[in-house]
């Protein structure tokens, strides 16, 4: 056996910030991992929407963004980039991707934003558009969750698009099949009760 551990990938998979985690940018936050190996981590929060519109910095894509039609705060680290996830309808199962498109997990997928938009437009069932991602160095998301900052669950593709993002937080973990339902009943001020 080598001195390498193997990290069994999260890909795909959402972190749902535990109350207990104390960092401000993660406050409640919904996280869908994008990538996830020894390397380290990357994802995006998925329930930070901005006031900025979509139309405001990716005028062509305005169209293809599902309600709210806003950039959201994808995380942390590189506010001046855009990246773009879009779920394919029927992606799980389609062979071929659209050109333009990197599958993620299942029918979730990124968008290449270089791309013209009308490229996609027929393919895309709801795409959404994030400045800024959340990234963790090698080991650093195992020890966080090893600390007990985040829920793994599984992702649905309406967690990309959901229509009510401030909602999604308390949706996830109320959908669970395990004592995490409870949790989504946490008040905001754990100090009013």
């Amino acid at each position: 056996m080598s001195g390498m551990t193997e990290v069994s990938s999260l890909t795909g998979r959402l972190l749902v910030a535990t109350p207990a985690l104390a960092d401000p940018n993660f406050d409640r936050a919904v996280v869908l991992l994008l990538d996830h190996d020894e390397k380290g981590s990357l994802g995006l929060v998925l329930n930070r929407p901005t006031p900025v519109e979509v139309g405001d910095i990716l005028e062509g894509w305005a169209g293809l963004a599902g309600e709210p039609g806003v950039v959201f705060q994808g995380g942390p680290v590189s506010l001046d980039s855009a990246l773009g996830v879009a779920v394919i309808p029927g992606g799980g199962s389609v062979d071929r991707a659209p050109l333009g498109w990197r599958r993620v997990h299942g029918a979730i997928g990124l968008v290449d934003l270089e791309a013209p938009p009308e490229l996609l437009a027929s393919a895309l069932g709801s795409l959404r558009i994030f400045a800024g991602y959340a990234g963790w160095g090698p080991g650093q998301l195992e020890d966080e969750l090893v600390e007990g900052a985040w829920y793994v669950v599984e992702s649905e593709p309406g967690d990309v698009s959901s229509p009510s993002p401030e909602r999604l937080w308390r949706e996830v973990l109320r959908r669970q099949r395990n004592d995490l339902a409870m949790v989504a009943t946490y008040p905001d001020d754990p100090s009013l009760n």
